[in-house]
């Protein structure tokens, strides 16, 4: 097979076709999921003031406006699902451009959603709806992103290749939380929360363009292309997945509970607890200063992912998943205390030092679940565990959050609660085997398990 999956160049360079590859999952994974996060920047800030109603204020209209960034993740597998049957048999590419310009559609709709007071219960349903349709445009996105990348990846370099539709989440973070702060900055509270806080989700138009056109580009995976070839042996990609490789699909949702429910505390949590008024359980912290302290903390997040995915490469895929793991439950609890003391810096430390165990634990994601799946049901394994391990890792880890909070009145219960799901990932990782330079190819799936 002539292709670049087959090895580097001989010179080691990069060829032309990996770059675009690269690019493409890159921005396309940027965009998506500034979309995703510009909605919980807003839920934690401005949307339980705004669509509910008799509930929003104090915390429990804080607890609702969270809930909503989990109920879009329940949908998460149904995209899965239905992205990775058809990315299965249709291919990679047309997935990945389909979820895009979904994700694009309903996030320019929620910024031209009417009020609670405008419309009244009609306001928190059109919210919620809209949002379902981004968590199902997001549990196609990953897998189809991953895959390209991982597939195209000379076999030494997977972590590598694989790292970039990962580092596209803390990019997408960034550009989210740096939008809001932009605004919080240039505009009075009441401009930001009459139609200010609107501009970030119609932004995602411009975007999305953007992206279009750069995935539009990019070849389709050489796997799928040789899956291709024998069309007859990828007939019910799906049922043969649940046929054969339910165990892979179980260990590779638990692999990723702990690291997404961490991670949906930086995106979410952390600047609705640092801004929240002190008589309702927060700190009362400038909200500028905190998305600041949020945007910089959050390149750590950037920079341990790739590296996480380089180290992948060395040292081996579970080795570096556990090692995040570890360097997560180590500091679950002492961050909550540098963030109580309320101090600006600390708190930017406090995440910062957080970011290097989600990203040892995120940057090898994609290339270890694309070698735990063989190639015809490889979309959708990967889709569908990502998918199950979001709804229960980061679906809810806000609102859980929040409602620990609100019981206990101390902020470290919530570490607690972050190890013992560090404890469960950190298993399920460690019950599956080495899978660095395992055969991607379609040959594969003969080995089918008896």
């Amino acid at each position: 097979m002539s292709s670049s999956i087959a090895g580097a160049p001989a010179d080691g360079k990069m060829t032309r076709e990996e770059r675009k590859v690269l690019a493409g999952t890159l921005v396309g994974t940027t965009i998506e999921w500034y979309d995703f996060f510009i909605y919980a920047q807003a839920a934690g800030l401005v949307l339980a003031t705004l669509y509910f109603g008799p509930v929003s204020e104090g915390p429990l209209g804080q607890v609702v406006s969270f809930a909503t960034i989990g109920i879009s993740f329940l949908f998460r597998p149904l995209g899965a699902v239905v992205a990775g049957h058809l990315g299965d048999k249709l291919g990679r590419k047309k997935m990945l451009v389909f979820t895009l310009l979904m994700m694009g559609a309903s996030t320019a709709l929620i910024g031209i959603v009417p009020t609670y007071a405008q419309i009244g219960v009609a306001a928190p349903i059109l919210l919620v709806l809209l949002r379902i349709l981004q968590g199902f445009s997001a549990g196609g996105e990953w897998g189809g992103a991953a895959l390209l990348s991982v597939e195209h990846a000379p076999v030494n370099k997977r972590g590598l290749f694989g790292a970039y539709p990962q580092i596209g989440v803390p990019i997408g973070m960034i550009l989210a939380t740096f939008v809001m702060y932009v605004l919080s900055t240039s505009l009075t509270e009441d401009q930001f929360l009459s139609w200010g806080w609107r501009i970030p989700f119609l932004f995602s138009v411009v975007l999305i363009g953007v992206g279009y056109f750069i995935r539009r580009s990019v070849d389709e995976s050489p796997v799928f292309l040789e899956i291709q070839e024998r069309k007859k042996e990828s007939s019910a990609p799906l049922a043969q997945l649940f046929k054969h490789n339910t165990r892979e699909v179980v260990l590779s949702a638990l692999i990723f509970i702990a690291n997404n429910a961490a991670g949906y505390l930086v995106i979410a949590f952390f600047a609705s607890y640092a801004t929240g008024k002190a008589d309702a359980g927060g700190l009362g912290m400038h909200r500028p200063s905190v998305l600041l302290a949020t945007t910089l903390g959050s390149f750590g997040w950037l920079i341990f992912t790739m590296y996480g995915g380089i180290l992948s490469d060395r040292i081996g895929r579970i080795r570096t998943f556990q090692i995040g793991y570890a360097w997560v439950f180590l500091w679950a609890v002492p961050m909550f205390l540098l963030i109580d003391t309320a101090n600006i810096v600390l708190f930017a430390v406090a995440i910062f030092v957080l970011t290097i165990g989600l990203g040892l634990s995120y940057g090898p994601q994609s290339a270890l679940y694309a070698e735990m799946f063989p190639a015809r049901v490889r979309y959708s394994g990967v889709s569908i565990g990502y998918a199950l391990g979001a709804i229960l890792g980061g679906a809810f880890a806000p609102t859980i959050a929040q409602m620990l909070l609100n019981e206990t009145g101390w902020s470290p219960s919530i570490g607690i609660y972050i190890m013992v799901l560090c404890v469960i990932s950190f298993a399920a990782v460690t019950m599956v085997k080495e899978t660095r330079g395992a055969d991607l190819h379609v040959d594969e799936v003969h080995k089918t398990k008896r």
